[in-house]
């Protein structure tokens, strides 16, 4: 097993050279839906078993995909969220994969079985929004399921019996890694168990398989990848799968430079659940050391979606930040920003996505902490950036 991850680890950058041989092509945005993704199931190969697990709210399937002859089990989740799309995406790029003739398919086939569920809240992802239709966060209805997604998710681990999951989620992209200003284009997480934040055997395999992943990610992402808030959250899956005995890794997909539909930042997340599954296939996880997993730079949040620097407000040079709020259009197959002033002051410690300098501009309008953005900014009586209601106008 060890020598053929060595060999692995050398070509994983050769996977993702021939990415698009098994890029799923159909979904190029984070807009699809149930019945975008149902064909794609039942057009898999007998060598998947498809299964549904129950009904949505609004009574759309939930759908499972079961792969792999091997003993370990291992159980992958994604779109809890329905406006969290990229671990469905990099889903259905990794049943494309799996149909491939490669000993890493090999190596999965023989020592793991996998479930895979592309989309756990078909009815958020039908208007793209965070929770399910009867308003539930279900990744907090872990204790009362009072949403049939919850328990759904719920009994089929119980049923199953995976020893590791893997938990797909989306995050803000306003995330950074700590000390390199830049997005946590990735982040990982072994969720906790207790408050304490204790570790057991199980949330150490957790940390180990992640301390695999980064090892094999950073080179391809360097500082863009960060470790996710550890905090104990007692109503979400995560934690409560941690408790239960199964090894639980968390990837949460963040921003990238002009990557809005995540599709560089999907083959990335892709690699990632793929280095992860190969780490426990090859058990190579087992030569890993906690301190590793310890030592993956923390998130933080110092980036903005745009700064502008040396803007005289109220006779004083300052620098100004700018967030949005993205939100979904009524036919849930678009969004809009919302943008308003998030920072006004000495923000030399952080960094944006797009940066201003407002040195030598006139600025027409108000800005007002926060408060919808409103203003525009002239150079030379050209406008760089205007802003009208909270809504980007130039």
């Amino acid at each position: 097993m060890t020598a053929f991850f060595y060999f692995y680890t050398m070509h994983i950058q050769t996977i993702l050279t021939n990415y698009s041989s098994f890029q799923e092509q159909t979904l190029t945005n984070r807009f699809f839906k149930h019945e975008d993704i149902l064909p794609l199931i039942k057009q898999l190969p007998p060598t998947f078993t498809i299964s549904t697990l129950g009904n949505s709210v609004k009574g759309r399937s939930i759908n499972a995909v079961k792969w792999g002859n091997g003993k370990t089990k291992v159980m992958l989740w994604s779109q809890m969220h329905g406006d969290e799309a990229t671990g469905s995406m990099a889903l259905f790029d990794l049943f494309n994969f799996l149909q491939q003739d490669n000993q890493t398919v090999k190596l999965l086939d023989e020592n793991c079985q996998l479930l895979m569920i592309p989309m756990v809240n078909p009815d958020g992802a039908a208007v793209f929004t965070r929770r399910n239709a009867q308003q539930i966060d279900i990744n907090r209805d872990f204790i009362q399921t009072a949403s049939p997604e919850a328990k759904i998710l719920k009994q089929i681990r119980a049923d199953f019996e995976p020893n590791f999951g893997f938990n797909l989620h989306d995050q803000t992209t306003l995330w950074s890694v700590d000390e390199t200003l830049k997005p946590a284009t990735l982040s990982y997480l072994a969720p906790a168990y207790d408050k304490a934040l204790s570790v057991n055997q199980t949330r150490e395999n957790a940390m180990l398989v992640i301390a695999d992943m980064f090892k094999e990610l950073d080179p391809l992402l360097p500082q863009h990848i960060g470790l996710f808030d550890d905090e104990y959250e007692p109503r979400a899956f995560g934690d409560n799968f941690q408790h239960a005995g199964t090894s639980t890794i968390l990837i949460e997909a963040g921003g990238y430079p002009n990557d809005p539909e995540k599709q560089q930042i999907r083959k990335y997340y892709f690699a990632s659940i793929l280095s992860g599954l190969t780490s426990i296939a090859s058990k190579s996880y087992e030569n890993q050391n906690t301190a590793n997993y310890f030592a993956i730079p923390q998130n933080n949040k110092q980036i903005f979606h745009m700064m502008i620097h040396n803007l005289i407000l109220d006779g004083i040079k300052v620098s100004v930040g700018v967030n949005y709020d993205e939100c979904p259009n009524d036919n849930g197959m678009s969004t809009y920003k919302s943008y308003s002033i998030q920072d006004i002051g000495d923000l030399s410690f952080c960094d944006a996505y797009e940066v201003y300098d407002a040195q030598h501009c006139q600025l027409k309008g108000t800005i007002t902490f926060n408060k919808a953005a409103d203003f525009e900014l002239l150079k030379d009586e050209r406008s760089i950036l205007a802003f009208k209601d909270g809504i980007l106008t130039v």
